[in-house]
């Protein structure tokens, strides 16, 4: 039995060995060129809404508008519609008025991502979450009826102080919510706004070595830079950021990854947050452009299918898995084939 193991020899009849290693050998090659990109070209165009909220002093406006300045660049690398609130662009409104009418101007089913990027303070009363803009404050809960119509695919990043309570809100099917802090309470100056958007060009950011950082390999960057940042400086932390892209609200923190795997388990048998982040990039991958809208959408949708299985192994019999898996990875090999 030449290139199998003895453990695959004992426990694997030839025929199931052989399969094994063929799978094995195709996940690796697909390892190499993971990562679905939400912002794609074609007829529905990606959309990236950044809103700079209220600054308070000149040290955040400045800190705050640079920010801004990075994701205007990264939108431009990707292609993508940009639109931006706040800062100083002034045209008679309140920014509140101008976020509504410009989340209402969208479209709430296009196949193309809607990125909204709230960048700014945030405040917390024990009941209530707000974030801090120039004339009336947007809540949690305004936010949560702006989007409820929307169908698309969502990514929400609010990096105010406070915001946790925005991830359990926004929380949903089809959405990425992340949040510069964990709990409401945490109300300090939030730094993982911008450790976070400096990642997402960063390419020691990229763990699986496939040429883009997604949305999961920023979330640890930024949020391992934000405890080296308070570890230097000798001072507790004042802020953990959550990630959810399973819609229960919960979140998780990068500590409870080791690479881009998560070890943690929750409770309850509930599922851990990360599999969809992952496969989610702002700027894709060289290698991503080559495939359709429709082929990415499969593809990102068959790559959770895989994770989903690895998790539920334990649940069924090994003829069933390796049957389940085969066909997965068969049919993502002939979508990678569609981008060579």
């Amino acid at each position: 039995m030449t290139g199998c193991g003895s453990s695959c020899a004992v426990e694997l009849p030839l025929t199931r060995c052989r399969r094994f290693f063929a799978l094995l050998l195709l996940g690796c090659a697909l390892g190499h060129v993971r990562g679905d990109a939400v912002l794609v070209s074609g007829t529905d165009s990606p959309v990236v809404m950044i809103v700079v909220g209220a600054p308070g002093a000149t040290e955040y406006e400045t800190n705050f508008l640079h920010q801004a300045l990075l994701w205007s660049n990264l939108t431009q690398r990707a292609g993508a519609k940009l639109v931006q609130i706040g800062g100083d662009l002034v045209d008679g409104r309140s920014d509140l008025d101008r976020l509504r009418q410009s989340l209402a101007d969208q479209s709430r089913d296009s196949r193309a991502a809607l990125w909204l990027v709230l960048i700014g303070h945030g405040t917390f009363d024990g009941a209530e979450a707000r974030f801090n803009l120039r004339g009336p404050d947007l809540t949690a809960d305004d936010l949560a009826g702006m989007l409820k119509p929307f169908e698309r695919p969502l990514v929400i990043i609010n990096t105010t102080s406070a915001s946790a309570p925005f991830l359990a809100k926004l929380s949903g099917r089809n959405r990425i919510v992340i949040t510069a802090t964990r709990s409401g309470n945490e109300q300090n100056f939030a730094r993982f706004g911008l450790f976070f958007v400096e990642s997402l060009s960063d390419s020691s950011a990229d763990l699986d070595c496939d040429g883009g950082v997604s949305l999961l390999e920023a979330f640890l960057a930024g949020s391992r830079r934000v405890a080296e940042f308070y570890r230097t400086e000798g001072r507790l932390a004042t802020e953990h950021a959550l990630l959810d892209d399973n819609g229960d609200g919960l979140g998780t923190q990068a500590d409870w990854f080791r690479g881009i795997r998560a070890v943690k388990k929750p409770d309850g048998g509930l599922e851990v947050d990360g599999a969809r982040a992952y496969h989610e990039h702002f700027v894709p991958p060289p290698e991503e452009t080559a495939l359709s809208v429709e082929l990415r959408a499969r593809r990102r949708a068959l790559e959770l299918e895989v994770v989903r299985l690895r998790d539920a192994r334990a649940t069924m019999s090994e003829a069933e898995y390796f049957d389940r898996l085969e066909a997965v990875l068969l049919e993502l090999a002939s979508i990678l084939k569609h981008g060579r």
